[in-house]
């Protein structure tokens, strides 16, 4: 999985429901969220760029604020405050 989040490029977002049929786990998404909430390496492992299906960008270790920031900072777009464009969804 965090291999897989690695693939994920700047300015584009991934589901955590489509990681986890990229590895192979089509009911995997909860479990490919407790992966990235233990990513050891954030800064190489992008798990920022995993969002929920609705594209809400979910939780994340730094807090939700830090997330966006991040994807703002990437290039993502926003729909609203929390809600990723998208065509910034891959």
């Amino acid at each position: 999985v965090l291999i897989k989040t690695k693939d994920i490029p700047r300015r584009k977002v991934s589901t955590y429901k489509k990681l986890s049929e990229k590895v192979g786990v089509k009911e995997g998404a909860r479990a490919v969220g407790n992966v990235m909430k233990f990513n050891p390496f954030p800064i190489l492992i992008p798990c920022h760029r995993v969002i929920k299906s609705n594209r809400e960008i979910g939780e994340y270790g730094g807090g939700k604020k830090l997330k966006r920031k991040l994807l703002i900072f990437e290039g993502v777009g926003f729909e609203n405050k929390w809600k990723v464009l998208n065509e910034y969804v891959i």
